[in-house]
């Protein structure tokens, strides 16, 4: 091991490859300069996992099928025996990456021992992890400059290895009259949540689910009938509305935390949806008990807009 067919294009190592011998396992460390529109081909009659090291994804396309659409944006990828993957550069850039090429039976035993149940015939594209980059980052440090022994190495690639099959679902094959998986889904609506104050692009979308620009934008409609866009701008109003029950909360400030540009503009699409101005709907729904409603003198709260 490794035993692996490959052939590339436009692919330039910069350092002389790296590596170290585990039970059942080889882990090796690239860094290579990739050409716009360089890649290879790769196929191996054992499994592997690819984790890319760089604090961002890779401007990297990666599938499992000739003619197959890209995944992009990814963080790592399992891919199983016999199971052959395309690359393709998007952009000139410089990629550094661990692969650690497993025997099967290896891999099956170290699961086994950690209860993990799986199907080990499916590809996993991995789209964010940051235990995941952690792990990684540290198995190729040991790799590039060993001072801790074998037991280091050993016990980061089982981490990595139920970090991957413990929380990454398989990558089902692209179906074109299909929509997203629930947790393509879930990857994206967790993406958009962690960045309300910003606009989240259709490209960041993608590579949260996994997939490239095109066939996310048309599995998310199948799925959710309606536009990534339009399902954007839904689900920062759903946001706004939930904020608008802390009367301590401005509606500047809400507006500020749920990227629009300014109070007005973030009235404007308020009252286009419900009809009335954010204002006026916080004093008809959000008057507390208790408050002297109809006397001359009012809680000043009930009036916050």
């Amino acid at each position: 091991m490794p035993r692996m067919t490959a052939r590339t294009h436009a692919l330039r190592t910069l350092a002389p490859l790296q590596f170290q011998r585990l039970d059942g396992a080889v882990a090796d460390v690239w860094s290579v300069d990739g050409q716009e529109g360089g890649g290879g081909f790769y196929i191996a009659p054992d499994p592997r996992l690819v984790v890319f090291l760089d604090p961002t994804p890779p401007p990297l396309g990666l599938r499992t099928a000739e003619t197959g659409e890209d995944h992009i944006g990814l963080r790592g990828v399992y891919i199983p025996a016999g199971i052959p993957l395309w690359s393709r550069v998007r952009t000139a850039t410089r990629l550094n990456h661990l692969d650690i090429h497993l025997s099967a039976s290896m891999l099956s035993r170290r699961l086994g021992t950690a209860g993990v149940r799986t199907d080990l015939t499916a590809p996993r594209m991995i789209a964010q992890s940051a235990t995941l980059e952690t792990l990684a980052n540290l198995a190729a440090e040991e790799v590039r400059h060993p001072r801790r022994g074998p037991m280091l190495l050993d016990g980061l690639l089982t981490a990595a290895l139920a970090e991957v099959f413990a929380t990454a679902a398989p990558t089902p094959a692209p179906d074109l009259s299909g929509g997203l998986a629930p947790y393509q889904l879930a990857a994206v609506e967790r993406l958009l949540h962690a960045n309300l104050a910003r606009h989240i692009t259709i490209a960041e979308m993608a590579a949260a689910a996994g997939l490239s620009e095109s066939w996310f934008a048309h599995a998310f409609k199948q799925s959710m009938q309606e536009t990534p866009q339009r399902w954007q701008a839904r689900l920062r109003l759903e946001a706004a509305c939930a904020l608008m029950r802390d009367l301590s909360l401005s509606l500047a400030e809400i507006a500020d935390m749920t990227g629009y540009a300014d109070q007005a503009h973030m009235s404007r699409v308020f009252r286009a949806a419900h009809g009335t101005p954010p204002s006026a709907w916080r004093r008809q729904n959000l008057q507390r008990p208790g408050t002297n409603d109809g006397s001359p003198v009012q809680d000043a709260a009930d009036f916050l807009s």
